[in-house]
């Protein structure tokens, strides 16, 4: 929901004092005016505005579950929205670059210096799976950038990764490589990597300081990389980049980096030697464990100097699925639907007894929120939606005392059609050359960005998640069934009060929900909300055990559909610190 600026001036005008901080994840920025080192390409160039231009193809981007062009106008829309909140604080929980690759680092380091300068913004960010993807540097690239006359275009950092079928010769540039936290921290170090003179307190799990005896001399070696190293296996030695700052007195942010990067048997300075990222929490409960014995101790640390501890990270500390991981994994299958990245309830246990209250995570690119209680100890997990997915929005956090204000505030913007000319060549050489790979032009008739997105999830289930992750029984009974069709199914009775829709519709609709919550309700027909609670309910009655298939697997869904629909606030709602109690707002 659209956060009113009134709101915010009724909060200044009544004299309270209240801190707000903005929660930016999963930007996924690749910025496509930029200059490529190492070589005199600039991309392909726009017809329409003469400009030269960087970005991949419409064809890919549909493939993905992240859009890789267009974010970086609802990027910088978003911080326009930041900038006429008067929002001063700003966390980016990672994957604030699709790969780390050193020409895009630079170009979030010049959008973000912009801001601080302009408005006195403030940035602090942790590492995601996407940077650094690897510990250490490795040679990158992509085989699928838009190139001349819409074809596709490889850009990569070492020439044996050049694809040698393309029509197009390979560019070679270090600046499409991926960087490792060296990298990543020394060109984004001045956004919470390391202290400031101006702030009140900051620190890393390795610093042996705390506050009475705390100097900016002491937080600024402790910051240097090789101070800032744990042992992840026997003999492999990789940085850990958390830290919590105090930007404004009382608030104290804790950045947790929670890459976990397990070695194979190579050289532990070979990136290529380590796997991964992206299970997140599972590993660091095995990998990484120094980190529950650091939030420990902040958390005490922040009670005892009465300090409110604001946690983030890039992944999730609790199930983010409304706890329906369970019926999906017996629908979907183990290894589908991600849900290899469900955080197992130990770590929702460790780190609520730990003393964490609140978590602000990122990587499922969805809008939702879960709570648990472990002995006294409450942990609040919020999903704050991507900027390069559907819903584009993120989450606005206002402090008041023990009261925590959580909105979901929506990005959208009309001036992110820039790169439209050239997808119409791409579309052009893909109709005469290769058919079969042709995207649905309709794409391009969206208006506003918030219609690209969910025109974007459209087509990402068409392609990817339905050929994937569903069951082929079930997919092709909705592929060809209508509502009554559906209803006849569960319960052999057909109904007047159900409106006319088609068995497809349910598929995008239940995705629409799973990655906005109660978002989704303004982007479906009321209509079909109404039908779809209706044949919940007629599957609750039906009989539970049967020998269709098609039926056990409507079942499952629908129950399914019922979590997503009545699962923990996620919107916008007020979570109390002190009593754990969360309430919609």
């Amino acid at each position: 929901m659209l956060f009113s600026a009134f709101l915010s001036l009724a909060v200044l005008a009544q004299g309270q004092k209240k801190t707000q901080i903005a929660f930016l994840a999963d930007v996924h920025l690749q910025v496509p005016f930029t200059e490529l080192e190492g070589t005199d390409y600039l991309g392909i160039i726009n017809p329409e505005t003469g400009k030269p231009t960087l970005i991949r193809t419409m064809e890919a981007q549909l493939h993905s579950t992240r859009i890789f062009n267009e974010n970086y106008f609802a990027f910088l829309a978003a911080l326009e929205d930041l900038a006429n909140r008067g929002i001063k604080l700003v966390a980016l929980p990672g994957d604030y670059t699709d790969d780390g690759q050193p020409v895009h680092l630079r170009g979030l380091q010049k959008i973000l210096e912009k801001y601080e300068q302009e408005y006195d913004m403030q940035f602090f960010i942790t590492t995601g799976n996407h940077d650094p993807v690897r510990p250490f540097g490795t040679e990158a690239g992509k085989s699928d950038f838009l190139g001349k006359n819409g074809m596709e275009q490889s850009i990569v950092s070492h020439p044996d990764l050049a694809k040698p079928e393309t029509n197009l010769p390979a560019i070679i540039t270090q600046d499409i490589a991926k960087m490792g936290y060296d990298g990543v921290t020394s060109i984004l170090q001045n956004f919470g990597f390391k202290p400031e003179q101006n702030q009140l307190f900051w620190t890393t799990p390795f610093a042996q300081y705390d506050v009475e005896n705390y100097t900016f001399a002491k937080a600024k070696q402790a910051a240097e990389l090789s101070n800032r190293m744990y042992e992840v296996a026997p003999g492999y030695t990789v940085p850990d980049v958390s830290y919590v700052v105090e930007p404004i007195d009382g608030i104290w942010l804790m950045a947790i980096d929670g890459d976990v990067f397990i070695p194979r048997d190579g050289a532990p300075e070979d990136g290529d030697n380590y796997g991964g990222a992206s299970t997140g929490y599972n590993n660091v409960l095995t990998h990484k464990k120094h980190l529950i014995a650091w939030a420990n101790k902040m958390a005490e640390m922040a009670k005892n100097n009465g300090k409110t501890l604001i946690a983030f990270s890039h992944f999730p500390m609790l199930d983010f699925n409304d706890n329906a991981s369970a019926e999906i994994e017996q629908l979907m299958g183990k290894n589908k639907w991600q849900l290899e990245r469900v955080p197992d309830a130990e770590v929702a246990k460790a780190f609520a007894d730990a003393g964490i209250k609140i978590h602000f995570a990122g990587h499922m690119h969805i809008n939702d929120s879960n709570i648990t209680t472990s002995g006294n100890n409450t942990l609040l997990n919020v999903q704050v939606p991507s900027l390069a997915a559907y819903p584009a929005a993120y989450k606005l956090l206002t402090i008041d005392g023990q009261k925590l204000e959580i909105e979901t505030v929506e990005v959208n913007t009309k001036a992110f059609t820039e790169h439209f000319p050239l997808y119409e060549m791409e579309y052009e050489y893909l109709k005469n050359t290769a058919p079969e790979k042709l995207w649905n032009h309709e794409i391009l008739n969206t208006e506003d960005y918030a219609a690209f997105t969910q025109f974007h999830l459209k087509e990402l289930v068409r392609l990817r998640f339905i050929p994937q992750d569903w069951p082929e029984e079930l997919s092709s009974f909705l592929a060809q069934a209508n509502a009554q069709d559906i209803l006849k199914k569960i319960n052999g009775k057909q109904s007047k009060l159900l409106s006319s829709w088609q068995g497809s519709d349910l598929i995008e609709d239940f995705h629409k929900i799973r990655s906005a919550d109660v978002l989704a309700f303004d982007d479906i027909p009321k209509s079909r909300i109404h039908d779809y609670k209706l044949l919940i309910k007629a599957s609750a009655k039906s009989e539970k055990e049967s020998q269709d298939v098609v039926k056990m697997q409507l079942q499952l869904m629908l129950k399914i559909l019922d979590k997503f629909m009545h699962g923990t606030p996620a919107d916008h709602f007020i979570y109390n610190l002190k009593t754990g109690k969360i309430r919609q707002k």
